[in-house]
């Protein structure tokens, strides 16, 4: 059995696999990233029915090389590979757990890792500046499909056709999408609504995005005083309560006869912005559609009921549908099983898996480095019942 060497101690390269929650209809990785993995020297333990969800079933990971267990002995495996934090309940100490854990908000999965002696690696926390990390960044990979599916959920939901059409019982003008933030989920949007045939208005806190905007189809909303609102990590940064009220009163004031609206601002570590205040739905047309692709941390819209699609008194179809990657769980599976295939096995060096410190990846980068960022480290958040030293921010809401 293949061997590595981790830390000065000597352990099975074995690569677990559990099913995710109830509410999860992902699995981590696909039968396709098999190939990769068992030649890295894995080997792979799925949970039986880990996939079933996503439609990838238990048979094509026994014809792709992997070994069907109970949840038990995936979780026995000294590397385990999820979406959703599994707790640490049935994990040995020293493993290497890595998920999306977002523990700025659940600082409780960091304190159960270090009380167990568990390594955590959060993949939300990829240092999305590095070259290198694009290929593992699971944050824009499954933001893409997400601002996708909200373009088709608001089509679905809106009582009206999409694109422009002449027929011979009278031409249908097209739809009117207003689309707030233009990151990963925004651009996409963007790009989908415009593709449907739709007219395309969007809106982003950072002046340079304009040009992104535009490239995909879409017309750039600008608001007096906009800059490039935008951290040293690569994220939106807070903003003052004047200026988001500047840029309700300008994006609101666009989409007051917008037919789909979608709202995609996210802060990272932080709940989401109000973009949509009750009182801008109240002034939106009847049978219009905001689809709030934050509905899980707090919702863009202030009306938003996180797992419901409701419709106000005057109208207004608000679609608070959480976790929109998982609704098209294949696609998704596959891509952040990519991401993770490629992230764990660029840990393998001459067939040992190694936490090095100078992967950027894992522990941010250096001091003096143009992609440094103070306080943030890489994905790497605690190991040896403490945190890593450079998670300075994370420690401090730890406190």
């Amino acid at each position: 059995m293949t061997q590595i060497i981790l830390l000065g101690l000597v352990v099975k390269m074995r690569l677990g696999v559990p099913k995710e929650p109830e509410n999860e209809t992902r699995v981590a990785i696909v039968p396709s990233s098999l190939k990769k993995l068992l030649k890295a020297g894995f080997e792979v333990y799925i949970e039986k029915n880990a996939g079933v969800s996503a439609n990838y079933h238990d048979s094509d990971y026994e014809a792709a090389g992997a070994k069907l267990v109970s949840r038990k002995d995936a979780l026995g495996c000294e590397n385990i590979i999820c979406i959703n934090f599994p707790g640490t309940e049935g994990i040995a100490e020293k493993t290497n757990l890595v998920c999306v854990a977002d523990p700025f908000r659940n600082p409780e999965y960091v304190k159960q890792c270090m009380d167990s002696n568990i390594t955590l690696m959060s993949m939300d926390m990829i240092p999305r500046r590095l070259s290198r990390a694009q290929s593992m960044d699971v944050n824009s990979s499954q933001d893409n499909l997400a601002g996708y599916k909200a373009v088709l959920l608001g089509a679905a939901n809106v009582p009206k056709g999409i694109p422009m059409m002449t027929t011979s019982a009278g031409t249908v003008r097209p739809a009117k999408v207003v689309v707030m933030g233009s990151g990963v989920a925004g651009l996409q949007a963007i790009a989908t609504a415009k593709r449907l045939g739709a007219v395309v208005y969007a809106s982003d806190v950072r002046k340079s995005a304009a040009e992104q905007i535009e490239s995909v189809g879409g017309r750039f909303i600008e608001v007096d005083g906009m800059d490039d609102f935008e951290d040293e990590s690569g994220y939106a940064k807070p903003l003052t309560p004047e200026f988001i009220q500047k840029v309700n009163d300008t994006v609101c004031g666009v989409a007051k006869d917008a037919d789909i609206v979608i709202t995609t601002a996210r802060i990272f570590g932080r709940p989401a912005p109000i973009t949509v205040p009750s009182s801008a739905v109240n002034e939106f047309k009847s049978g219009a559609v905001i689809v709030d692709m934050n509905a899980d941390v707090g919702g863009n819209c202030e009306d938003t009921k996180k797992g419901e699609i409701i419709t106000t008194k005057n109208g207004v179809i608000i679609v608070g549908t959480s976790n929109l990657p998982g609704t098209i769980a294949n696609t998704a599976s596959m891509l952040y099983s990519n991401n993770l295939t490629t992230f764990i096995t660029s840990l393998v060096k001459e067939g040992e898996l190694t936490l090095s410190d100078d992967d950027d990846v894992l522990f941010g980068a250096p001091e003096g480095s143009d992609f440094y960022v103070n306080g943030m480290g890489g994905v790497l958040i605690c190991m040896d019942g403490k945190m890593h030293e450079k998670q300075t921010r994370l420690a401090g809401v730890l406190q």
